[in-house]
């Protein structure tokens, strides 16, 4: 394999090995069609399509390109594989490969090298499309593979570009210079103006704004800044302007730590040996044996002519070994599972994804955007006594449109929903840290917290039980106070998917442990966990290294482990874990991390990914069955243990047939998936 940069740019070239392997597959491709057609038709049907004298000569001037140019990586990795002693399946194909093409490289050019009651019709058989067969099936397989490796890069590619390219620099004399993200330098003012991205890590010292940090937490509530609040590189501004004072810069920021964290966790992540590796391991070795003792057995003791019929048998070994089934029995169920589970709401980026995701016993998974929807809303609107609540969401939200709280939108959004009138507000005024308070059409209006009630010398005793209700609910409550007098509550808070509930319990039906992480409090974390139920453990006030350093702490315990999850705090975590599982209504960068991704953020989506899984896997191991079974059949009988009882040998032309034989079945097989229920 190509090597993988160490460190993470933002430079997007494409990868040279896959774009020089799908150019070999497209060749492979293309000249394998035709290849096809003249030799299975007429062997299967007896219709040439070419003259048989010339049918090889066609034959060996399609294959000799696929072979020789499309195939060649492969025997190389053979030889390296042969000359290291890691057999492989790589030193399967290539002897595989070579030799049913070598042989029939013999049995056109040299004929006579074979005896004559070998020929078909006068013409010795050829094998030019098993060769070719494999290695478009091979490269195939290999395409996928680096496609599923690209986009890994990506992900470290988006996390980047999360950091402006340039800042605002404030000079001695209050001059603002936009200078490179690059000169920025430790004790540099910054100016952020509204709607941008903060660039470095830093402290607040001048403005006031609210600040989107979901990048680092998860919540999609935006966080209150003034002078003396931590700022943090890649998180964006509110309506307001800040001037900060910079105490990180480059690899020493928070984006970049996490940066640095979903490429390490990428990096270490060990590649799932292949099953077909594992086999072939004892495999390749045997038949290499088997090929060589019967070769020798019947140059000795075989009848006349015994060089040809020790050959003949050699080879007919090697091409039933050869590993057209072996090659089909993984891509084959990918691509048809990963096709299943497309149209069941799962994108899955790779073999490796659905195969850990079959092992896995312990689910990790986010709270915000993945349990919940990810978008606070205004979710009750609670009156005192004779108090209309529909004209205390009305004042409420007039001066809420003013307001840079964080809950404030979700007020604005469902009271326009509920079709109240916004009004203008006059004399509107923020109290830091209780409330906000504004008059609206000659009435005042004051809203926050209890002791915002205090300060104005009302009790809010007669609302407490109603607010503690909903905070054990996972809400947040503010308080109405309308011309000095009590007259209700509002209550915001993120809801639970409809079919969160329903997922979790299927899940843990299934024997998967759950794990909720969050960097939410952890009052509203068990609110959340009570609601779906099903929540063996709950942990929140994360940030996104405690999720990452949590999922191995459980992988170092012996869990396999998944995440799903959908913020940008995901992605370390995402990557860390066997398998991340990222919600389509998630970041690019939650995407571009995980192995799995469900689209629409259905958690109903993650229950089928786990039944896709494990009905691909065991798919996967009956084709490898099924590929192994004709070998184990058909070596010894191409190897001529039945001619001593029976006079019975298998040709070359016989083992093809059996290995064409084994393939149909694997492909057979492999379709089975698309009726899987999920």
């Amino acid at each position: 394999m190509a090597l993988e940069p160490e460190e993470p740019s933002l430079d997007d070239a494409p990868n040279p090995e896959l774009v020089d392997f799908t150019r070999r597959l497209w060749v492979a491709g293309i000249l394998s069609m035709p290849l096809l057609l003249v030799s299975m038709v007429a062997e299967m049907l007896g219709v040439h399509l070419v003259p048989p004298s010339l049918s090889s000569w066609i034959q060996l001037a399609l294959s000799t390109p696929i072979v020789l140019w499309a195939g060649w990586p492969f025997f190389q990795r053979g030889w390296t594989s042969i000359r290291t002693w890691h057999l492989n399946m790589f030193t399967l194909i290539a002897i595989g490969v070579g030799s049913a093409f070598l042989y029939s490289l013999i049995a056109t050019v040299a004929p006579g090298v074979f005896p004559s009651a070998l020929r078909v019709h006068g013409m010795m058989p050829v094998y030019y499309e098993a060769a070719g067969v494999v290695v478009a099936l091979v490269l195939l397989g290999q395409v996928l593979e680096l496609r599923a490796r690209a986009a890994t890069g990506r992900a470290i590619r988006a996390l980047l570009d999360l950091a402006p390219k340039t800042a605002r620099r404030i000079g001695e004399g209050g001059t603002e210079i936009e200078i490179p993200l690059a000169d920025v330098v430790t004790g540099d003012r910054l100016r952020i103006r509204p709607g941008e991205a903060i660039p470095v890590d830093g402290i607040t010292i001048e403005g006031r704004s609210s600040v989107d940090e979901s990048m680092l937490t998860g919540e999609p509530v935006p966080v209150l800044k003034m002078a003396g609040a931590m700022l943090t590189g890649g998180t964006v501004n509110g309506t307001g302007s800040l001037v900060m004072e910079t105490q990180a810069v480059g690899a020493n920021t928070m984006l970049a730590r996490i940066v640095h964290m979903v490429a390490e966790a990428q990096r270490s992540r060990a590649p799932i040996q292949a099953v077909a590796d594992r086999i072939s391991s004892w495999f390749v070795p045997s038949i290499i044996v088997v090929a060589l003792a019967t070769f020798i057995m019947w140059n000795l003791v075989g009848p006349e002519p015994r060089f040809g019929h020790a050959l003949l048998n050699a080879i007919a070994v090697l091409i039933i070994a050869c590993p057209c089934a072996l090659g089909l029995a993984t891509p084959m169920s990918i691509m048809v599972g990963t096709g299943r589970g497309a149209k069941a709401g799962v994108l899955v980026k790779s073999a490796e994804a659905l195969q850990a995701l079959a092992a896995v016993d312990t689910l990790v998974i986010d709270k915000t955007g993945t349990l919940t929807d990810g978008r606070p809303r205004l979710i009750a609107v609670e009156a005192r006594n004779d108090h209309d609540p529909d004209a205390t969401l009305a004042l409420a939200a007039s001066i809420e449109a003013l307001s840079e709280h964080p809950l404030a939108h979700a007020i604005v959004l469902g009271a326009q929903e509920a079709g109240r009138i916004i009004k203008p507000a006059a004399n509107f005024a923020s109290q830091t840290g209780l409330g906000i308070s504004g008059t609206v059409l000659g009435r005042e209006v004051v809203i926050g917290s209890p002791a915002q009630m205090l300060r104005i010398n009302i009790d809010p005793a007669p609302l407490t039980e109603a607010a503690d209700r909903h905070r054990q609910q996972g809400a947040g409550v503010v308080l109405v106070a309308i011309d000095g007098v009590l007259t209700g509550l509002l209550a915001v808070a993120d809801p639970v998917r409809p079919s969160a509930r329903g997922a979790i319990a299927d899940l843990r039906d299934s024997g998967l442990r759950i794990v909720m992480l969050t960097g939410d409090n952890q009052v509203t974390a068990n609110a959340v966990a009570r609601s779906v139920g099903g929540i063996d453990e709950v942990r929140a006030g994360l940030r996104p290294e405690d999720k990452a350093r949590i999922i191995g702490e459980l992988k170092t315990a012996g869990a396999v482990v998944a995440m799903a999850g959908d913020g940008i705090n995901d992605a370390p975590a995402l990557a860390a874990a066997a398998v991340g599982i990222a919600m389509g209504s998630g970041t690019d960068v939650a995407i571009e991390s995980a192995g799995i991704t469900l689209i629409g953020g259905d958690l109903g989506a993650l229950v089928r990914a786990r039944r896709l899984a494990r009905a691909t896997m065991r798919n996967i191991r009956q084709n490898l069955f099924f590929s192994f079974i004709f070998n184990g059949i058909g070596v010894p009988v191409a190897a001529g243990v039945l001619f001593p009882v029976t006079g019975l040998l298998m040709s070359p032309m016989l083992a093809g047939a059996a290995m064409a034989l084994s393939s149909v079945t694997v492909v057979l097989n492999a379709l089975r998936l698309n009726t899987v229920k999920l």
